[in-house]
């Protein structure tokens, strides 16, 4: 096909025409890429301001029921730490337990706000049977149903049964871990502390000991009394071999 003058003329003055299209579509694809990074954190930055600005509003209009939430809290934790703390103070001064001399002179102290039973009956398999709880010692006799369901916060027996055949009982059943154990004033004798299902339906932990021919037990039914047991009561305990 055969050009006019007037188009081989605009030809020769623009040579470069195609190329100076596709040199103009390379930078507006370069120019692209700042433009969307630039456009994604004006966004961004709107996004935060109104996020500040909402936050600063609920703030604003919700500050005093905030305070008062948070005062409550702060109120009800330091009520909890003075209620434990006032219930650790009422324990002292401490009290003290002796018992009797043929079965072993057994002698400690324990918290002032408890209460103690103690059976002492030589003809009995259990000459010595105490029973310690917080204010009133609960129902205790063999035939209530209501001393099978009390944790109580320390027991202590002596039995009219060997060391060995007490410990055998304890190792042949499951569900507690047994380690040796001495007593902090009587560091002669050699028992063992007992944890874990120490009854059928009572979990705590347990002292076993040999006291002559016979078997010193001393214990706790609930992890409750545990600190008990463990700060007050076996640091103090003392008995004659």
């Amino acid at each position: 096909m055969k050009t006019t003058f007037a188009e081989r003329h605009i030809a020769a003055e623009n040579p470069s025409a195609e190329g100076v299209k596709s040199s103009e579509r390379g930078q507006m694809n370069v120019l692209l890429v700042p433009l969307i990074l630039v456009s994604l954190v004006l966004i961004g930055v709107a996004y935060f301001g109104y996020w500040a600005y909402e936050g600063r509003q609920d703030y604003k209009n919700n500050v005093d029921q905030k305070v008062a939430a948070a005062t409550q809290v702060s109120n009800q934790q330091l009520t909890v730490k003075l209620n434990a703390q006032f219930a650790q103070e009422e324990k002292n001064p401490l009290k003290t337990y002796a018992g009797p001399s043929p079965f072993g002179s057994v002698q400690f102290k324990y918290p002032k706000t408890w209460s103690a039973y103690v059976d002492v009956d030589s003809t009995s398999d259990t000459p010595v049977d105490g029973y310690f709880y917080p204010d009133v010692v609960p129902a205790t006799g063999a035939d209530d149903t209501s001393t099978s369901s009390t944790n109580f916060a320390l027991r202590i027996q002596v039995l009219e049964q060997d060391y060995s055949t007490t410990l055998q009982n304890y190792q042949s059943q499951g569900g507690v871990t047994i380690n040796p154990f001495r007593m902090p004033k009587v560091p002669s004798v050699v028992g063992v502390m007992i944890t874990g299902q120490i009854q059928s339906s009572k979990t705590g932990t347990l002292i076993v000991l040999p006291l002559r021919t016979a078997t010193l037990e001393v214990w706790t039914e609930s992890p409750q009394f545990l600190q008990d047991l463990t700060k007050t009561i076996l640091p103090s305990f003392t008995f004659s071999p």
